[in-house]
């Protein structure tokens, strides 16, 4: 039995066939569609742990929603309304994706759990009970495949009470 050693031609084809598996898994990885659907999970994700500089971060300076808030009136808002909601959860279902270029629309149902509360309690009756789904349009910024922001948010079906204008 002769044992041979590792020459640099066996070396250079393992890492080549390592370097193009990297480079497969990276082109899917960076698909619109599956950076979107990324995007939006960790959106949902930072708003559960109240992570507010990591929810600020998906958030486009030109940000605008149906409702007339912006950037900063999102970010105010977001947390002044869940500082009195314990233990949140967003789940979303039947979500599908449109992608176009650098622009992409989530489209899906939302529902948010919660510990009892009043205000959970009116939450949760005017976010579950909507037929229609939500729009996240999300638009990518530079070159970048994975730089992704929230550009506006809607639902035609959903009015904000007077006290939170």
């Amino acid at each position: 039995m002769t044992l041979t050693l590792p020459s640099l031609r066996h070396g250079f084809y393992v890492g080549l066939g390592a370097a193009l598996l990297l480079g497969i898994y990276l082109l899917w990885l960076w698909q619109p569609e599956r950076q979107v659907r990324r995007h939006t999970q960790h959106l949902f994700e930072a708003v559960e742990k109240r992570s507010w500089t990591r929810f600020g971060d998906f958030i486009a300076p030109d940000f605008k929603d149906q409702w007339g808030d912006d950037r900063a009136r999102l970010l105010e808002r977001t947390g002044e309304v869940l500082r009195y909601v314990r233990a949140v959860r967003i789940n979303a279902s039947g979500a599908f994706v449109r992608t176009e270029h650098r622009r992409a629309v989530w489209t899906g149902k939302i529902t948010i759990e919660g510990d009892q509360g009043e205000l959970t309690a009116e939450i949760k009756s005017r976010v579950n009970s909507l037929a229609t789904p939500f729009e996240l349009e999300w638009r990518r910024l530079s070159a970048k495949p994975w730089h992704w922001k929230l550009v506006r948010v809607s639902n035609p079906s959903l009015d904000v009470p007077a006290e939170f204008e």
